[in-house]
C-alpha cells in the first residue's frame, strides 16, 4: 500500500536533507529569538490522519500575546499580530519548517492535506465529504499549490478530495516540486485570506 512507501520516503528525505535545514533551522532560530520575545517554537494542537490528534512543531512567527488556536484569516488584523521576521517566515513558508520533526515522529508526511485546527469543524466536515480524513496529512498538500490562502474552505477540502483519489508517487513529486516554486514565489499568501 502507498501509505507505507509514503512513510519511507519521507524518513529517508528526512535524513538525507540533514545537512540542509539543520543549519537552516539554527540560522532561523536565533533570527526568532532575538527579535522578539518569547519562545522559539510554536506548538499547537492540530488533526492527523482519523481524526487522532498531536501536536505540530513551526517556528513563532506571532507575538506573544497573539489571540491561541484562532485561525489567522480570522484575526480581526492580523498584521498586528505578526512579527517582522514572522511576516518573512510566513511568505517563504520557512515557519512550517520544524515540522521536519513531525515528520520524522510519523505525525505528517511529505504531502498531505494540511492538518487542520483542533476546533475547524467545518474543514473536518467538508474532508469527510471525500475521504480526505483517513488518509496521511501533510507538510503540503495539493490545495496549497492551487491556492493556499486564497481558497475557501469547501475548494481546499475538493482539492484535499483529489489528491486522496489520486495519491501516488509521481503525483507526490510534482506536488513537491511545485511547493518548492509557491514558496520561492510565495504565491497563494494572503494574510487575512477568506473566511469561510
Amino acid at each position: 500500500m502507498y501509505i507505507y512507501v509514503k512513510r519511507i520516503m519521507d524518513v529517508a528525505v528526512m535524513i538525507l536533507s540533514v545537512p540542509i535545514w539543520v543549519p537552516l533551522m539554527a540560522v532561523l532560530a536565533v533570527l526568532v529569538k532575538t527579535t522578539s520575545k518569547g519562545a522559539v517554537f510554536f506548538t499547537q494542537k492540530r488533526i492527523g490522519r482519523n481524526g487522532n490528534f498531536f501536536t505540530i512543531y513551526k517556528f513563532r512567527s506571532m507575538y506573544t500575546d497573539a489571540p491561541k488556536d484562532v485561525p489567522t484569516h480570522l484575526l480581526e488584523n492580523p498584521q498586528a499580530h505578526i512579527t517582522p521576521i514572522g511576516r518573512f517566515l510566513r511568505k517563504s513558508s520557512l515557519d512550517e519548517l520544524p515540522q521536519v520533526f513531525n515528520i520524522l515522529k510519523g505525525d505528517i508526511s511529505l504531502v498531505g492535506p494540511r492538518p487542520a485546527l483542533w476546533n475547524q469543524d467545518d474543514l473536518i466536515a467538508e474532508r469527510e465529504k471525500y475521504g480526505a480524513n483517513s488518509i496521511p496529512v501533510g507538510l503540503t498538500g495539493l490545495a496549497q499549490v492551487r491556492g493556499r490562502d486564497e481558497l475557501p474552505i469547501e475548494t481546499k477540502a475538493a482539492y484535499d478530495g483529489e489528491y486522496a483519489q489520486k495519491m501516488g508517487f509521481l503525483f507526490d513529486i510534482r506536488i513537491l516540486f511545485r511547493t518548492a516554486i509557491c514558496a520561492f514565489s510565495a504565491s497563494g499568501v494572503k494574510e487575512g485570506g477568506p473566511t469561510k
